[in-house]
């Protein structure tokens, strides 16, 4: 869509004139943000073009206009001025968000925690998903004779563990089967290709001794199942009650957001760097009010998770999307630095 150099400017000030106020914008107000010299029934009609555009919506006939989820992305993709976080702004970031649990799962969390104070908005954040997820260590603890805990770590820190009864002793010759076997077999492998019925043909395959281990590797699976389906963390969701585009329907809103599989397909969907998705660009009829940016963050040269937040179609976008890009950055060196060491 081509609009003139006017029609731009005026798009660009009604939106952040709306983002600040939360009211329709009339005409003299963008006269007076503007500066322009044309008179304020000129700015009215090209203001009535823009509508007809689609760009921005009249909620009452007497009032000013407010912009659509389709203005929006306009402004987002054409018009937004480019803002840097400052030295004070990542400083703060920086003390907020450290990494010293060694545990990925607190680390994302905190890091929900941060974004969510910082945007008055709701914070989304996954654990390292996918083909990119490797199984880094497996471990066997005996806690008795007939007794043991199986400790499995991934490449993206997630770590699981299980107590397995057995109906035999663990003895040395046994611990060393089991760790031939997942050393030459499993480690190194993605977590998404370890299945029961895998380790059952890797068992069988590698003869009597190996199948002995059936419940010890049914337990492996049952952990790298878990390790998989990590589930989404959510944070700052009451920050959603101070918006007043939610005033109806904040408490339907939440409740959305506490189902994980709707979640799970907006993030599944988001195949880019970084995503914004505005209104009605969203799936849901839930999220019709609703902006969401996403950002993905890398391990190494390894595709990870997602870190975003859940706000109003107003919400300050020039600013924001500078912060979940940096934190999402900050999150991915901190996980690389830990997990490769």
């Amino acid at each position: 869509m081509d609009l003139s150099e006017r029609k731009q400017k005026i798009l660009a000030a009604v939106v952040e004139l709306h983002i600040e106020s939360g009211e329709p914008v009339g005409s003299k107000v963008v006269v007076e943000k503007l500066d322009m010299s044309v008179s304020s029934a000129t700015i009215r009609n090209e203001m009535s073009e823009l509508s007809a555009l689609g760009l921005l919506e009249q909620p009452h006939t007497s009032s000013g206009r407010i912009p659509s989820h389709t203005g929006y992305r306009y402004y987002v993709d054409h018009l937004m001025n480019k803002y840097e976080l400052n030295d004070s702004q990542r400083k703060r970031i920086n003390a907020d968000v450290s990494f010293n649990e060694g545990d990925p799962e607190k680390l994302l969390e905190k890091a929900g925690e941060v974004l969510a104070d910082m945007t008055n908005c709701a914070a989304v954040s996954t654990l390292p998903q996918g083909e990119s997820v490797l199984i880094k260590r497996i471990e066997i603890v005996p806690i008795g004779a007939r007794t043991a805990m199986i400790v499995l770590l991934t490449s993206g820190g997630v770590i699981r563990s299980r107590v397995c009864r057995l109906d035999f002793e663990l003895d040395k010759s046994m611990l060393e089967v089991f760790y031939n076997i997942t050393s030459a077999s499993l480690v190194g492998r993605p977590v998404c290709e370890v299945s029961a019925v895998m380790l059952q043909t890797l068992a069988a395959s590698l003869g009597i001794e190996a199948l002995s281990m059936l419940p010890l590797l049914a337990t492996v699976a049952d952990l790298a199942r878990d390790a998989e389906d990590t589930d989404i963390m959510l944070e700052g969701q009451s920050n959603l009650l101070n918006h007043r585009e939610f005033s109806g329907s904040a408490q339907e809103l939440m409740e959305f957001l506490r189902r994980a599989e709707p979640l799970n397909r907006l993030i599944a969907a988001s195949k880019n760097e970084l995503d914004v998705l505005i209104g009605k660009e969203n799936l849901y009829r839930q999220l019709e009010k609703s902006s969401i940016i996403l950002a993905r963050y890398n391990i190494g040269e390894k595709e990870g998770g997602i870190i975003g937040l859940i706000g109003p179609t107003r919400i300050d976008y020039a600013r924001l999307i500078p912060s979940v890009k940096y934190l999402t950055n900050l999150v991915g060196r901190l996980l690389t630095q830990a997990l490769e060491d």
